[in-house]
């Protein structure tokens, strides 16, 4: 009879799985001879195998925690494989907005020594009171202003210092007082009008002070929609507030409530009441424009107006040396006829000549009442406005070539422009 000894069979293998908890790889054991087993397998192999075991599991649960796997690979291959699976996913890594922080930052820090506040006293007296004749009192408005030299002068908004207006019940007069505060100094400093300009709405004031820091100006000609702008000013009488926002358009044309138009910067950079003649600022802290005025209404928001700054150079000095800015002058009051109407009265388009001034351009020229307007300086006009941007363009004592159609027919006139009173 023949024992079985199922160690005898040397043919057979057998094999042992250990599962790994992390779900990394099944490691395979295999013994193929379990008969030749000796204490050097039990003392020696059996603790190795058992030790990388251990080790694959500890690593598997240690690369599970980011602290301790940061430590193992590094934070930057961390941060790679973090960003991969972020952007595989449909997000983005965050954008710090510490640069965007920091040029506001500088750009505060480099003009609010440059911006002042404002405030005028008026006179408002009143047409009718319940006891029978005029009564007066005092009001007060607040603006802004920008240093433009060191001793003193101020560049501002016309409406700001010059509020003169009439109403049926009432009538303000010009400013009696205008008092500016300098930005980190509780001294008032009294202020003279110097000069200023309906037309363009600027004016320059002075007081008596001197090592002022006067802002920089950047070429408002070089601007371009989107980039940074920051608002300037003393806006409700909270002096030195800034609001950033960015350039919305360039070469916008506005049409205030009295009917003037300008051509002006916009921005979405909040523009409150007392923010007039305050400065619109680039990202480098330099003046781009002059805050002048906003759109109002239930539908509105964001929409500010700056008049570009290299605009007012020009108008700025002459205020200073002239109290005035000197225009040429025609010497006309026209109105414009359209189609519909020239037709209607038997005339061609263009201006019609309601009333000559005496001893003016145009009545040196030869221009009459009655006379339409149709060409200046050889190009085709049909407005005012277009008459008097040809006009803007020369300088007193120019010539100019008005065309005009005079009972049916057309006739050259070169009037020597004057200067406007």
């Amino acid at each position: 009879m023949e024992n079985h000894h199922p160690e005898n069979e040397t043919n057979h293998a057998k094999f042992k799985t250990v599962s790994n908890p992390n779900n990394y790889k099944t490691v395979y054991e295999m013994d193929n001879n379990p008969k030749k087993k000796s204490n050097f397998a039990r003392n020696v192999l059996l603790p190795f195998f058992s030790g990388v075991v251990g080790c694959a599991v500890v690593l598997g649960t240690c690369f599970g925690i980011p602290g301790i796997r940061e430590q193992l690979i590094g934070d930057e291959n961390s941060h790679s494989s973090n960003t991969s699976n972020t952007q595989s996913a449909g997000y983005v890594d965050q954008v710090s907005l510490s640069n965007y922080s920091d040029t506001a930052v500088y750009a505060a820090n480099k003009i609010l020594p440059s911006i002042v506040g404002i405030q005028i006293e008026y006179s408002v007296t009143s047409m009718f009171s319940m006891f029978g004749g005029n009564q007066s009192s005092t009001a007060t408005a607040t603006g802004s202003g920008i240093i433009i030299s060191e001793d003193g002068y101020i560049l501002t908004n016309n409406h700001v210092v010059s509020s003169s207006e009439a109403e049926a019940y009432y009538q303000v007069s010009e400013a009696t007082k205008v008092t500016v505060s300098l930005f980190n100094d509780d001294t008032k400093y009294e202020a003279t009008i110097v000069g200023t300009d309906e037309e363009t709405d600027l004016a320059v004031i002075k007081i008596d002070a001197t090592g002022l820091t006067p802002a920089e100006f950047a070429d408002s000609d070089s601007i371009k929609v989107g980039e940074f702008a920051m608002a300037v000013g003393s806006p409700l009488g909270l002096q030195s507030t800034i609001t950033c926002g960015v350039v919305s358009a360039v070469n916008r044309e506005v049409t205030d409530t009295d009917g003037k138009k300008y051509t002006l910067i916009q921005t979405d950079a909040a523009i409150n009441a007392g923010n007039s003649g305050g400065a619109l600022v680039n990202s480098e802290g330099k003046v781009i424009g002059v805050n002048t005025l906003k759109l109002t209404g239930e539908d509105v928001e964001g929409m500010g107006f700056a008049i570009p700054i290299n605009s007012t150079t020009d108008i700025t000095s002459q205020l200073i040396q002239y109290s005035k800015v000197r225009r040429p002058y025609i010497g006309i009051t026209g109105m414009d006829l359209n189609s519909e109407i020239a037709k209607k009265n038997k005339l061609v388009e263009g201006i019609y000549v309601k009333d000559v001034e005496t001893f003016s351009a145009a009545e040196k020229g030869g221009i009459k009442i009655g006379d339409v307007i149709i060409k200046a300086n050889g190009k085709d006009i049909k407005t005012m406005d277009e008459l008097n941007e040809i006009k803007n363009s020369l300088n007193i004592g120019d010539q100019m070539t008005i065309t005009v159609n005079r009972n049916g027919e057309q006739k050259d006139l070169t009037i020597t422009l004057g200067e406007q009173p």
